[in-house]
């Protein structure tokens, strides 16, 4: 008898992507596929991440399909929301509800819906290895991406999670300043893996920065101005990209020690695209310790914690 699998979908405004997890609860495909962004852009309207995903997805069912031909599919899962409120909506996630409800109805399967942060914590909680540290009570948690900045506090709901937004960005988001400045140094977008590349070159010695953080909300706008200030006076693209990951991660660490003293002092989870930087996670763990953070693959946006938030969902109904 062919074992049981979960199949997750997810399409965010960066990223298509699809999932399989197994019966014991094992990330066995994590297929992406990014939405394609002209030379020198930084990001794609609305409409235009619909039309890419829309391209993109029949070529990953197509992948999805060799994945799953030795398995026997239980359910379906699928984010349609970027977080649980009532306001949480984007055109994006339209697409892969489609995809996800005409999949389900043609082998009669369950669907489940959840949200696009739900997906990342649980696919942080599974590559971090605090599965078992965090199972059952409550911790802290930071979305960091080009479309989200917040900080969190997380409490377990059954099979999915109760969250409680304490405080994010009054401004940008800490991706987006990212690939701005990316994009203005001459990197492609999206712009973090080449930027975290070039800041690991940097001999320079990094100025403090003067970060914008008030209790549990911060301003990244300040960055993007001193970031392009320092590279016309410096021209020196390493000592930039260097700075600005040390001004997000002195944000990110004074945020979190803000969490810890109104909370007392729990462990916190980091997930989200900007926190698959090195630089930035291991300096917040020397600073904070009790941190978890999701391997690069989970971090970035991707489909495998609504894959395992289903294969939860469906073996408790």
């Amino acid at each position: 008898m062919a074992e049981a699998c979960y199949v997750g979908i997810d399409t965010s405004n960066y990223t298509t992507s699809i999932a399989v997890a197994d019966e014991k609860g094992e990330v066995v495909a994590n297929l992406k596929l990014p939405l394609p962004v002209r030379e020198g852009g930084r990001g794609l309207r609305q409409s235009e991440a619909v039309f890419a995903h829309v391209k993109n997805l029949p070529q990953l069912m197509h992948r999805l399909r060799e994945v799953i031909k030795d398995y026997h599919v239980e359910a379906v899962g699928v984010s349609v929301r970027p977080r649980d409120a009532e306001d949480s909506y984007m055109p994006c996630f339209l697409t892969g509800e489609a995809a996800a409800a005409s999949f389900a109805a043609g082998l009669r399967l369950p669907l489940y819906r959840f949200s696009h942060q739900n997906g990342h914590l649980m696919a942080a909680l599974y590559s971090s290895g605090a599965t078992h540290a965090l199972t059952g009570r409550t911790f802290g948690a930071f979305h960091v991406s080009g479309g989200t900045t917040e900080m969190l506090l997380v409490k377990p709901n059954g099979t999915d999670f109760s969250v409680e937004l304490l405080g994010g960005s009054a401004d940008l988001h800490a991706g987006q300043v990212v690939d701005r400045i990316g994009v203005a140094l001459g990197l492609s977008f999206p712009c973090g893996p080449a930027l975290e590349e070039l800041a690991m070159t940097n001999t320079s010695k990094i100025m403090r920065p003067r970060i914008s953080v008030r209790g549990g909300m911060c301003n990244f706008s300040g960055l993007e101005n001193l970031a392009l200030d320092l590279y016309a006076k410096t021209g020196d693209k390493a000592l930039t990209a260097a700075y600005v990951l040390r001004f997000i991660g002195d944000t990110l660490g004074k945020m979190a020690e803000w969490l810890r003293e109104q909370h007392g002092a729990l462990p916190i989870l980091f997930s989200g695209g900007v926190m698959s930087n090195r630089i930035i996670a291991k300096a917040l763990g020397e600073r904070l310790g009790s941190v978890y953070f999701a391997e690069p693959a989970f971090s970035a946006d991707n489909a495998a914690g609504i894959a395992l938030l289903c294969r939860a969902r469906m073996r408790t109904t």
